[in-house]
């Protein structure tokens, strides 16, 4: 009976450490700019299904367009952003949307988006599969929520 329950057990504990069969998003939220009418910038953890996925779009209610991009360090030490086509998220793994990495810009972002509120984001994904994520919204100055 015990080795019994040693099996289950160790099935059970390898059941609920698989990687859900699509991808899924945590801790989205969003940094307003500094100057109304600049890009925000939006943030997240995508968190890999049972296969390679690559996130290809994001969209908000009332915001024009959201491009992904990603930061880097230019030879004359700047930091510069190019804009990338998708974020591959590896199976089980997990990819980050994170200030001085990845992330999203949002353009014309409507002026009554404040502090304090939440912005749905859809997340699509190449294969057709989309997440909805609630965003925090928090001021250019103000510290991350997560």
């Amino acid at each position: 009976m015990r080795r019994f329950a040693t099996i289950a057990a160790a099935l059970l504990v390898a059941a609920c450490s698989q990687a859900p069969a699509t991808p899924t998003v945590s801790e989205a939220w969003v940094r307003l700019a500094a100057v109304p009418g600049r890009p925000a910038a939006a943030y997240a953890v995508l968190h890999g299904g049972a296969k390679d996925a690559q996130l290809v779009q994001i969209t908000a209610p009332g915001v024009a367009r959201i491009e992904l991009h990603e930061s880097r360090m230019t030879g004359n030490g700047m930091m510069a952003m190019d804009a990338v086509a998708a974020l591959p998220v590896a199976a089980g793994g997990t990819a980050k949307l994170a200030p001085g990495g990845y992330h999203a810009m949002m353009f014309g972002v409507p002026a009554t988006l404040t502090p304090g509120a939440t912005l749905p984001l859809t997340f699509r994904f190449a294969d057709g599969h989309a997440v909805e994520a609630a965003a925090q919204v928090v001021g250019a100055g103000e510290a991350a929520p997560h």
